[in-house]
């Protein structure tokens, strides 16, 4: 080897060795605490009053909060991966907690997800490794009868971040991206904008039991996406994805009533801390009253996919999975 060529390569050798010796970015201080039980009536005024979603998490500026969420979920944020595609204990998903840190100056909002890795790191002595594996799945299928949809008359539209809060809207940053939200504690429906992944709006009919969900301007893959976060992560689905193999393309609308009952039940053995008395008659999110008995209402989730014309069918397929090496239950020190 000549010399010139072989002092470029040890040069680029050393460069390259410098830029993975790089400690990954850290928030400049971070404290982390158990989440406190829900409270309704102040979760109710959050929501009326608007800005930050006080559940969730929220990167402005310099400050990025995450609030009553379980270590599966933060790792959801931190790794850009889906809560069904990290593989660990099940304990994982039962203990919620609340961060609040400061970012450097100069930081980005997207390097805030690599803070949060180093975060969870360094204070749960995280270790992980990634692989991909055959996993059962639900497959999303077209039924014998033909899909039953409705062709969307408007295109989804990607969120401005810039753009000031309408009042009462809440903003929020999902694993897929931002997301804004509408909520009206005293009627307990809401409406959740996507942006380019479309809208979800929810109404709860506590005469019926029900819960109302339409779906708007959104495809096949965002529709099972959306399903497999509103439902897999509560046990509905058995944790498994779901996955859009029905070719079709475009962007639609759906809509499909499913029992209040059976959301509350998943929501509760996935450690959702709901209050006592929201499904047995006393009162949902802000004072809400809910059936005693809804159990008589709305379908279940296989049902009301099969109204849209489709199926969910067991599979097996190729997923990438996050897998958890070791984890420890309680954070070190703040």
């Amino acid at each position: 080897m000549q010399p010139t060529f072989k002092r470029v390569a040890i040069g680029l050798a050393l460069t390259a060795l410098a830029a993975f010796a790089q400690p990954k970015p850290a928030f400049e201080v971070a404290t982390i605490k158990p989440s406190p039980p829900l409270d309704p009536a102040k979760l109710a005024a959050a929501l009326q009053a608007g800005g930050k979603m006080p559940i969730g998490a929220n990167v402005d500026g310099l400050r990025a909060e995450y609030r009553y969420l379980d270590l599966r979920s933060l790792m959801s944020y931190a790794y850009s991966v889906k809560p069904y595609q990290i593989t660990g204990p099940d304990w994982m998903a039962t203990t919620r907690f609340d961060i609040v840190a400061k970012m450097p100056e100069g930081s980005k909002k997207e390097d805030a997800s690599k803070m949060l890795q180093a975060l969870l790191e360094e204070r749960f002595k995280l270790t992980t490794h990634r692989a991909s594996a055959e996993h059962p799945v639900l497959a999303l299928v077209v039924g014998k009868g033909g899909p039953k949809l409705k062709a969307s008359a408007g295109t989804p539209v990607a969120i401005d971040e810039s753009a000031p809060l309408k009042p009462g809207e809440l903003k929020m940053d999902g694993s897929d991206g931002p997301a804004r939200v509408r909520v009206d504690p005293t009627t307990g429906s809401s409406v959740i904008d996507m942006g380019l992944r479309g809208k979800m709006s929810f109404k709860m009919d506590p005469a019926r039991g029900t819960m109302h969900l339409d779906f708007s301007m959104t495809t096949m893959t965002g529709f099972a996406d959306m399903v497999t976060q509103l439902f897999a992560q509560l046990g509905g689905t058995g944790g498994r994805q779901i996955v859009d193999m029905t070719g079709i393309q475009g962007n639609y609308d759906a809509t499909v009533d499913l029992g209040l009952a059976e959301i509350i039940a998943m929501a509760r053995a996935a450690g959702a801390d709901i209050p006592v008395g929201a499904p047995g008659g006393a009162a949902g999110p802000g004072n809400v009253p809910v059936a005693s008995d809804p159990s008589g209402g709305g379908t279940s989730l296989t049902d009301a996919v099969q109204s849209m014309g489709l199926k969910l069918e067991s599979r097996k397929a190729t997923v990438d999975q996050l897998i958890v090496d070791h984890i420890e239950k309680t954070p070190t020190e703040n």
